[in-house]
């Protein structure tokens, strides 16, 4: 049953909730962001619509895989650092686990015999990102001045398709709110809760820093395959924003371009890595384990998304009292505006684009969007449903 979000609940529920999600979320990290809103704010309500955009916000700033953050920061909120560990391993299991055996051989598949299922899969991705978007837009540009402000971002986004754009559209959105978002009348929370100690931030802060600057010593002073691949893994989780496909000029140049592997095994799997549901980032799985088998396909998983696990950990303690001065809420607001336009960028390219290509893929994507709308088909059964409507469709 749903509740406030206030309380605290279990890990098992946290693990059970990711794990249905790591299974079914199908789109890339842009649709994950709209199963996360949909399951957990208006199915679950575990945290408001307002803390889930801080959350979105945030991680956007963050380097690191922006949408497994956000689940972890869930998990945190729901169920402490148990929850947060279980959020996270729940949700990247499932394409680790096919990435680490594709990468072992295991695995042999050709992704053209799958081409239906797969267009189906992208079509509901665009009908969860519109839904998604719809729901954010409402609740963070409810007025002209903050719509302006999204567009102003949109625009950057679409201009500057990199993660430099994004972190310009988040500062912009900033820079503006002085003029464009009206002050807060209350300090008032959002019901977000972090459990954990500012010791803990403190910590994770330090574990982050002595990893990114000790791993290359470390990779330069051995031979080890072990510490090269923890030394490539989490630098690509420690210096890409955004996460998702922007990963993959670093991995590509800290696996291929080093000839820790092969071309086409780099290609077969990012092609296998857009088709299955959870983070992109389990991608690294492959990528490890094919350096040096399953055990350092497991340690490739770890250390890529180790970073942006360790950022959350060390910023989140710091943002209630951060968030609660009047006018850092105030640039708050302009931030989470410039957030929608950065997702509606999104939404175009890559998601629209990839999705719809032909007319029937615009009714499939509004069925969807329409079950969606009602709430009477829960989105773990909407996405396997365009999966076989794109089977039979193409």
């Amino acid at each position: 049953m749903a509740d406030t979000g206030q309380r605290a609940g279990s890990v098992g529920e946290v693990f059970l909730a990711f794990l249905k999600l790591g299974l079914t979320s199908f789109g890339g990290p842009i649709a994950h962001l709209g199963f996360f809103q949909t399951v957990f704010v208006q199915e679950r309500k575990w945290l408001d619509s307002q803390a889930y955009a801080e959350l979105v916000a945030l991680c956007q700033f963050l380097p690191g895989p922006a949408s497994s953050q956000v689940g972890f920061a869930i998990g945190l909120h729901r169920a402490g650092l148990g929850g947060a560990l279980a959020a996270w391993l729940a949700f990247t299991a499932p394409s680790a686990i096919i990435m680490i055996a594709f990468g072992a051989g295991f695995a042999a598949l050709d992704l053209a015999d799958y081409g239906g299922i797969i267009h189906g899969l992208k079509v509901a991705a665009v009908a969860v990102v519109a839904w998604a978007l719809w729901g954010m837009a409402r609740g963070l540009t409810p007025d002209l001045k903050r719509l302006l402000i999204a567009v102003v971002a949109l625009t950057l986004a679409l201009l500057i398709p990199t993660a430099a754009g994004q972190i310009s559209a988040i500062v912009a959105g900033a820079l503006l709110a002085p003029w464009l978002v009206p002050q807060p009348d209350t300090p008032g929370g959002s019901g977000l809760r972090v459990p954990v100690s500012r010791f803990i931030a403190v910590l994770a802060a330090t574990l982050f820093a002595a990893l990114l600057v000790g791993l290359p010593l470390a990779a330069a002073l051995t031979d080890a395959t072990g510490v090269g691949v923890a030394d490539s893994m989490f630098r690509a989780g420690a210096l890409v924003f955004g996460g998702g496909h922007v990963v993959l000029p670093l991995l590509h140049a800290e696996t291929v371009a080093t000839g820790m592997v092969g071309a086409d095994e780099f290609l077969a799997g990012y092609g296998l890595a857009q088709a299955l549901p959870g983070p992109l980032f389990a991608f690294g799985g492959l990528l490890g384990t094919s350096a040096g088998g399953m055990a350092m396909g497991l340690l490739a998983i770890v250390a890529i998304f180790l970073p942006g696990c360790l950022l959350v950990l060390a910023v989140l303690p710091f943002w209630k009292q951060v968030r609660e001065n009047p006018r850092v809420r105030r640039h708050l607001g302009g931030v989470n505006a410039a957030v929608v336009g950065i997702l509606a960028a999104a939404f175009y390219d890559p998601v629209i684009t990839a999705g719809i290509l032909h007319w029937q893929d615009v009714l499939l994507a509004l069925a969807v969007f329409a079950a969606l709308a009602t709430g009477r088909i829960p989105v773990w059964l909407l996405v396997p449903l365009a999966a076989v409507a794109g089977l039979l469709l193409y």
